[in-house]
């Protein structure tokens, strides 16, 4: 039986990330983001802290992009494809559940833009993404990070030929939380 149909189910009938699952992707993310420059980490970490508003600095943010997903792939790469697909399925919830029309009214973009936006918050940190979740103005416009809206899904792809099957019954894509689009 494929590891997905063990996955618990939500009300809609999605097929959720386990408590270990999320666990792993935060702890295998932080450890990432903690090769990132001091100052870096202090800006991630101040704009899931700001007031709303588009006045933050996403220079120090923007600028460990690069080195972040890189250390993750590094910490990854070699993993086997079951916790590949675990982790996949966590960053594909993260972004399906912030995939919403009030956060991208803050954020703007085409619906690729938007779903590198949510990138982005995710890529900044479980806080920042937590703080876009229950107040959309604490995002930013124009903050965009493609490289992770794929990341285990593309290491995955690199290692066994093919994306892997996560079985929740939801998209990464954008506009597909119908939930998140009713007006």
């Amino acid at each position: 039986m494929p590891y997905h149909h063990l996955m618990p189910v939500d009300a809609n009938e999605q097929r959720l990330p386990s408590a270990e699952d999320e666990a792993r992707f935060r702890a295998r993310a932080e450890a990432a983001r903690a090769q990132c420059s001091a100052e870096a980490n202090r800006a991630r970490r101040a704009l899931a802290a700001r007031a709303p508003g588009p006045d933050a600095d996403l220079c120090a943010v923007e600028g460990a992009l690069p080195v972040f997903p890189g250390t993750l792939a590094d910490q990854c790469r070699e993993l086997p494809g079951g916790k590949l697909t675990s982790l996949d399925r966590v960053l594909e919830r993260k972004l399906y559940d912030i995939d919403r029309a009030d956060i991208q009214a803050v954020t703007d973009g085409s619906e690729d833009g938007f779903l590198y936006a949510r990138g982005f918050i995710v890529a900044t940190g479980s806080d920042f993404h937590d703080a876009v979740a229950s107040d959309p103005q604490v995002a930013m416009p124009d903050a965009e990070c493609e490289e992770m809206c794929y990341f285990f899904a593309d290491l995955y792809r690199e290692r066994f030929g093919e994306f892997p099957e996560t079985g929740p019954g939801i998209s990464r894509e954008s506009c597909s939380n119908a939930i998140g689009w009713n007006s």
